[in-house]
């Protein structure tokens, strides 16, 4: 055994000495840099090895090669160890538990997956449109005429300017998921079982009304389809998601893009029908439905001769705080962003 490995095989055993005694992280990592650092000694034998007769080097390399590796090895398998020890010095068994804060969906998402299951339940496919659409299919799709008080500035958000020269007009926040319609009429032929679901925008902030709101959907066509089977999936939607003994109604209204055009309302649930300041007169809004205007269905590229068909819009923010135990008077706080109410939904 030359000199070279006589202090390799020294400092192999002084390091395996060290590494018995080694109870923390830090004592490890001191001896890992001393005995395996760039300028740890073992470099510097290393270096030497060139200075050696011939017929020495080739051993005295192999020799250092496997004391440094088993080193290695050794620091590796203590640092394991450290990491899965465990101080239990300073436990107390008997201290109660930390229960943890647990987080839970918005009001509003709960409310669009419960809406997604019950209509997949009765054959509606779940789509979604743009939330920034151009005017033809927001409004003149739907029939809207060009003075229509909807098309407002002070009624909806406009993007572009007045632009004459583009065919569908200007771009919009989408003030109502109708825009779908006319989508997937031209994307999809009867029949048809849609549930959209989006964001919309309007000019409207009060206790009942965001400026922001998630609106869905419902539409379907077919041949031979009448006011029934919307009355009749109207009340099928109201049962599920508020419960079977729900009250509704339907009132004639003035929709440009259904004819006939209804509003359905909800005995509101937060007064159970005796009036409060969301509801004034026991009843609640839920949105618009009715026959699909034959215009509609023209755009849309479906003969109104052949087929006809429903649609209706809901507010998801306004169907959710109508469902039982909610009792929220005001549309309002959903969007506050005030921990002390979100954590009571």
């Amino acid at each position: 055994m030359n000199i070279v490995q006589e202090k390799l095989q020294t400092i192999n055993n002084s390091a395996l000495s060290e590494l018995s005694l080694v109870s923390d992280s830090r004592s490890l990592e001191e001896i890992e840099i001393r005995y395996l650092g760039r300028k740890a000694e073992l470099n510097d034998l290393l270096k030497s090895i060139k200075d050696l007769p011939v017929e020495e080097r080739s051993t005295t390399g192999q020799m250092a090669n496997v004391l440094r590796n088993e080193l290695a090895d050794k620091i590796e398998e203590l640092r394991a160890n450290l990491e899965l020890k465990i101080d239990l010095s300073g436990l107390d068994v008997t201290a109660p538990g930390v229960i943890h804060e647990a987080g839970h969906l918005h009001l509003t998402t709960q409310a669009i997956r419960e809406i997604t299951e019950i209509f997949k339940r009765i054959g509606f496919y779940r789509m979604r449109y743009p939330e920034i659409d151009w005017d033809w299919y927001a409004f003149t799709a739907l029939n809207f005429p060009l003075d229509h008080p909807a098309r407002d500035d002070w009624e909806t958000f406009f993007i572009d300017p007045e632009d004459t020269t583009n065919k569908l007009g200007r771009r919009v926040f989408t003030p109502h998921t109708s825009s779908g319609q006319v989508r997937e009429m031209q994307a999809r032929k009867p029949p048809i079982r849609m549930i959209n679901i989006s964001k919309t925008a309007r000019r409207q902030l009060d206790i009942s009304h965001t400026i922001n709101f998630h609106q869905f959907e419902g539409m379907m066509i077919d041949k031979n389809i009448t006011i029934s089977h919307l009355k009749g999936v109207i009340e099928y939607y109201t049962k599920e998601f508020f419960g079977k003994d729900t009250i509704t109604r339907i009132r004639p209204y003035d929709f440009r893009f259904t004819e006939p055009s209804f509003e359905v309302d909800i005995a509101c649930r937060n007064c159970n029908g005796k009036g409060c300041r969301l509801c004034k007169e026991g009843w609640l809004e839920l949105g618009g439905a009715g026959m699909i205007h034959p215009n509609v269905l023209k755009n849309g590229g479906l003969d109104p001769d052949i087929y006809s068909g429903f649609a209706f819009g809901f507010g998801v923010e306004r169907n959710g705080i109508m469902k039982s135990g909610i009792n929220i008077d005001d549309l309002r706080l959903l969007y506050q962003n005030d921990v002390r109410f979100l954590e009571q939904l």
